[in-house]
């Protein structure tokens, strides 16, 4: 949330937040965001909401709790969620939103801590087309590019099928590079040359050369969210019914990392539960 405060600010938008952690206030505050003691305070200073949460459960929490954005929001309040969530959350919330006279619009992002200080993420947009047009300056504001996918929950289920793709992806190319390593090829020549043809990924054009190679390891992505929004994928494609053995091995893959990789490791480090690496 701190890296899209900051781009707010330097669009020229005045940010009001609040959140549970005194420290995370503090850092806020440091920015210029003027910050409120609760939810019913910002409510009274904005009807432009962005939500970033850990968890689905915290998101439904703050806005149909006792004390959360139903009960204080002022007329037509729009809410854009950009947490990993559940979409199924995303459908019931943004039906009780409606129900209320509000807008609610499943946003999740991807590009990162580096992509919210520099307003160059992704946004996934699920929601009713008709709160496009209060929300897209902010949309515009946050992202080098957003898309609507659809309705409620449609933005949430194609942050998750992301996440699946990404997550395979560091597999896959540990394993190609793995392989070259025993054919005799300098790595960074491999990955310029699969860049260059119709093997590259995100992965390999960004995360190899500047986390993994580097050996850098600091992207601001832990395991433990990885493995938190693979569990929510996981969800995801048994609702489906689909027998997709690709994606069973890679969830497994991830969800036996748990025991030799840390939670509060990088993400990128799935990298060395692959031989020859």
């Amino acid at each position: 949330g701190r890296g899209m405060c900051a781009t707010l600010l330097r669009e020229g938008y005045q940010v009001f937040g609040t959140d549970v952690a005194a420290s995370s206030m503090q850092l806020a505050q440091d920015l210029g965001v003027q910050t409120c003691p609760h939810v019913q305070a910002l409510c009274q200073q904005t009807k432009q909401l962005i939500i970033s949460l850990p968890k689905a459960e915290h998101v439904a929490l703050v806005i149909a709790g006792a004390e959360g954005v139903l009960a204080h929001a002022q007329a037509n309040t729009l809410v854009m969620d950009t947490s990993t969530s559940k979409p199924e959350v995303s459908k019931a919330l943004a039906v009780q939103m409606q129900q209320a006279g509000h807008a609610f619009l499943d946003t999740p992002v991807s590009g990162g801590p580096a992509g919210a200080h520099a307003g160059t993420m992704v946004m996934l947009v699920g929601g009713n087309e008709a709160a496009l047009p209060q929300a897209q300056p902010i949309l515009q504001a946050l992202s080098s590019k957003w898309v609507h996918l659809g309705e409620s929950g449609s933005g949430h289920a194609a942050k998750l099928i992301n996440n699946l793709l990404c997550a395979a992806h560091l597999l896959t190319t540990a394993e190609a590079v793995a392989i070259g390593n025993k054919a005799g090829l300098d790595a960074e020549k491999l990955l310029a040359g699969i860049n260059a043809g119709s093997g590259r990924s995100g992965v390999s054009e960004v995360n190899f050369p500047k986390w993994v190679l580097s050996e850098a390891f600091d992207s601001g992505f832990t395991m433990g969210l990885m493995r938190k929004d693979l569990a929510l994928a996981a969800e995801l494609v048994e609702s489906t019914g689909l027998d997709l053995a690709m994606a069973q091995q890679v969830l497994g893959t991830w969800q036996a990392s748990s025991e030799t990789q840390a939670d509060g490791d990088d993400f990128n480090r799935i990298i060395h539960t692959v031989p020859g690496l």
